[in-house]
């Protein structure tokens, strides 16, 4: 009894040491249990002919005739699985899509950085640099992530009916101008009684076609 109890406790001890040993390994690097980024975006068992563009890899040709179908024989990636209209397992498809390169899709198939430094009220208009990006459902050919010159059109909550309404009322005090954020031309108009009433009259104008407008450039909402 006394040796089984010995062998008992050696047995336990060697168990201890390989299971340090194995989660050793694993922490080093020896085993990767890492998900891959690109799963967090992939359905499991959906149809293979609907996976978003970072599930699949694809020999696209750049051959195509723009805005013409074409068909391109397409494979998912490690640890993906998708099945076909007959709910059949794949690993390997045909993709239908059109002909285009991703900078040429519509406006609503990418999304765009804003910017809030440019000047969105000017004459004439700017324009600033943009990192588009694909969404994730729409293919397209060339890369999913492009610069592009987008027009200004940032807002920052400045109303153009409280803005006409507080120059027509208020215009000969400067209310107008204050609530645009121009201060300096608020205080003008305040001291010399709305330019004795020329500059009210000019500031209703200018402000009901929309020619002035906040003073950090932005859009009116």
């Amino acid at each position: 009894m006394a040796a089984a109890g010995v062998l008992l406790r050696g047995l336990c001890r060697l168990c201890r040491v390989l299971l340090f040993l194995s989660q050793f390994y694993i922490l080093s690097g020896g085993e990767s249990t890492d998900i891959p980024p690109y799963m967090m975006k992939c359905p499991s068992n959906g149809l293979c002919s609907r996976l978003p563009a970072d599930c699949i890899e694809c020999k696209t040709n750049f051959s195509c005739v723009y805005g013409k179908p074409v068909t391109f024989d397409c494979t998912v990636k490690p640890s993906v699985t998708c099945v076909d209209q007959d709910f059949k397992s794949r690993k390997s498809f045909v993709l239908n899509m059109t002909c285009r390169f991703c900078w040429q899709l519509p406006e609503t198939d990418y999304e765009c950085s804003s910017s809030t430094s440019c000047m969105a009220v000017s004459c004439p208009r700017q324009r600033y640099t943009a990192n588009c990006t694909v969404r994730d459902h729409v293919h397209c050919l060339g890369n999913r992530t492009f610069p592009k010159m987008l027009y200004c059109n940032w807002t920052g909550g400045y109303k153009w009916s409280t803005a006409l309404a507080l120059s027509i009322t208020l215009g000969g005090f400067g209310a107008d101008r204050f609530y645009l954020g121009q201060w300096r031309e608020g205080l003008g108009k305040l001291f010399s009684f709305g330019g004795l009433g020329i500059w009210t009259l000019l500031d209703v104008l200018l402000i009901g076609v929309g020619y002035v407008g906040p003073a950090d450039g932005s859009l009116y909402i």
